[in-house]
């Protein structure tokens, strides 16, 4: 499991061994008498009946279990099948089935360079999975094993719709201890946790540790909403986990499957989000939206008439608050789409005007 520092620079986990001692001895020097002469004996107030030891049973009057427990429960029951332990020479994480045909989500990190994995099923079955491809960029890769066609699968869910404080679940390997679960919530969505990522990830307060890599992040419905992939540790801090959001892993993943590759779409920006300080600062006619930082000459913002300095605020109908918003937007589309942007740039008396523009997308260079 890789953990956050600089980038995600690693720091150390103390495991601590848990032991635990039960003992209890039962003295009784009167056995309960019977009912010999039709009279009742009273039991001394140190003596124990048989019903002491009977099995507790459930009744619609009295549940014991509360409805957000049978929640948890039902969904691990649904989904567990479909969560599976990832093992590759020096590494050891989680993945989760999305096809019948033998698709698994797990992270970049997990896979490293390998080209093969092994995968071990709930069943304990071992299949040899091979890794169709990675997206190092927002950490998922996507693995192929051969189940006959009949692998249990969960089923993915809709990241945009997320609200913070939602139930969240996490299944996973932690430690090699397999099919651990932990709950939580959705803490945030859209968080950064580098100034380089080009996605932002689920915050969750559901345990995350070493092993839970690559494994499912789930809704109250049994949906997958994330691919956890990281924990912020130091300085006290616990319960700060982070999914890859489903959408962003949906569309790596299908490109990986069909093509080996993920084909990103640029539009050639260096962009930089507005902040109060900066609209004080230089006086901005806008409280939100993306200043265009730098172009890259004869790229399709450039074709396009897009100058530095000018400030994206709807990109297709939809409002742009940061950068966030607008890389959000650009992970959606392919190569080739076409993207409509308007906003403000200088001129008018300092109060801007208003412009639009149409941005024909190409496909990211490769490395």
């Amino acid at each position: 499991m890789r953990q956050l520092g600089t980038r995600l620079a690693t720091v150390g986990i103390a495991a601590a061994a848990l032991g635990t001692g039960v003992g209890f001895g039962l003295g009784c020097a009167d056995r309960i008498a019977g009912d010999r002469g039709g009279g009742q004996q009273r039991a001394s107030s140190n003596e124990i009946t048989p019903a002491v030891f009977a099995q507790g049973t459930s009744s619609s009057a009295a549940p014991t279990r509360d409805a957000e427990e049978q929640t948890t429960i039902r969904v691990v029951r649904q989904v567990s099948p479909a969560v599976v332990t990832v093992a590759r020479d020096g590494g050891l994480g989680t993945g989760v089935i999305i096809d019948k045909a033998g698709l698994i989500l797990t992270n970049a990190h997990v896979v490293g360079d390998a080209r093969q994995v092994q995968i071990k099923l709930k069943n304990a079955q071992t299949l040899s999975g091979t890794v169709l491809g990675t997206d190092r960029d927002i950490d998922i890769a996507v693995v192929r094993v051969n189940g006959g066609g009949n692998l249990p699968t969960a089923q993915l869910g809709d990241s945009d719709e997320l609200a913070v404080g939602q139930k969240a679940i996490a299944i996973g390997n932690p430690l090699g201890l397999e099919q651990t679960v932990t709950t939580g919530v959705v803490s945030a969505v859209n968080r950064k946790i580098s100034p380089n990522d080009v996605a932002g990830f689920i915050q969750t307060d559901a345990t995350i540790n070493p092993g839970n890599s690559g494994g499912p992040l789930l809704n109250s419905a049994g949906q997958v909403i994330g691919i956890n992939t990281a924990v912020l540790r130091g300085n006290g801090a616990e319960g700060l986990g982070f999914a890859v959001p489903i959408n962003d892993a949906r569309k790596s993943a299908r490109d990986l499957a069909e093509k080996g590759r993920v084909d990103r779409a640029i539009m050639g920006i260096g962009p930089v989000s507005i902040t109060p300080q900066v609209v004080q600062r230089f006086g901005l006619p806008v409280q939100e939206g993306v200043i265009v930082a730098e172009i890259s000459r004869g790229l399709p913002a450039d074709r396009a008439g897009i100058r530095p300095g000018d400030i994206i605020t709807t990109m297709d109908g939809t409002k742009i608050a940061g950068t966030g918003d607008l890389l959000r937007i650009l992970r959606s589309k392919a190569p080739g789409d076409v993207v409509k942007i308007s906003g403000v740039r200088e001129g008018n008396g300092g109060q801007g005007q208003r412009f639009s523009s149409e941005v024909r997308l190409i496909p990211q260079p490769v490395e």
